[in-house]
């Protein structure tokens, strides 16, 4: 029997009721309907250090964690605000924190959330950081514009067209990510 596909979810915001938060859950929720094993790197559980470049941090044991949760992942769903014209300093973070070794070669698809109108800056410079550890993002991408008016009381999206948009990342991950293990 063939193993399902690992993804891990990252959010680039620090508030609990955040839209990032809520699209990502969205997102791994979906993911795990369509077989995968799926898992969030929750920010406010693992606390994790400004990022300084060393090659341990011994007195966060959050980051040894992040560091085995992403080897261990096949994929990642990366949820960030857009903050001035770009992708959240948690998610930078994050991200700062792994090496090649966590992240090269793997799938990683993005969502973004925006308390203005549609941008994609934040997702084209998760692209962008995505090449330069050796990842490979997928075509599918969803910004949701105006973020505080496209959720419900229960974090479910209200717009079928950003739902539908959603699920279509959310298969291209798994798509991809299965088809990445075959060859």
């Amino acid at each position: 029997m063939i193993t399902p596909i690992k993804i891990l979810g990252f959010c680039g915001s620090l508030r609990p009721q955040s839209f990032s938060r809520a699209a990502l859950l969205l997102a791994l929720e979906i993911a795990e309907k369509q077989g995968a094993s799926v898992e969030f790197f929750d920010p406010l559980v693992h606390i994790l250090p400004l990022c300084t470049g060393a090659k341990e941090y011994p007195d966060y044991p959050a980051v040894e964690l992040l560091k085995k949760k992403s080897t261990e992942a096949d994929a990642f769903i990366l949820s960030t605000p857009e903050y001035h014209g770009s992708f959240s300093g948690v998610i930078k973070n994050t991200l700062d924190l792994l090496s090649f070794d966590e992240l090269s070669g793997k799938i990683f698809g993005a969502i973004s959330a925006l308390g203005g109108v549609h941008n994609s800056n934040a997702l084209n410079d998760l692209r962008i950081v995505t090449r330069q550890v050796h990842g490979w993002m997928v075509t599918e991408q969803i910004a949701i514009p105006q973020a505080w008016k496209q959720f419900d009381a229960e974090g479910k999206l209200t717009d079928p067209k950003l739902e539908e948009r959603l699920q279509g990342l959310v298969t291209a991950v798994v798509t991809k990510t299965n088809l990445l293990r075959v060859g």
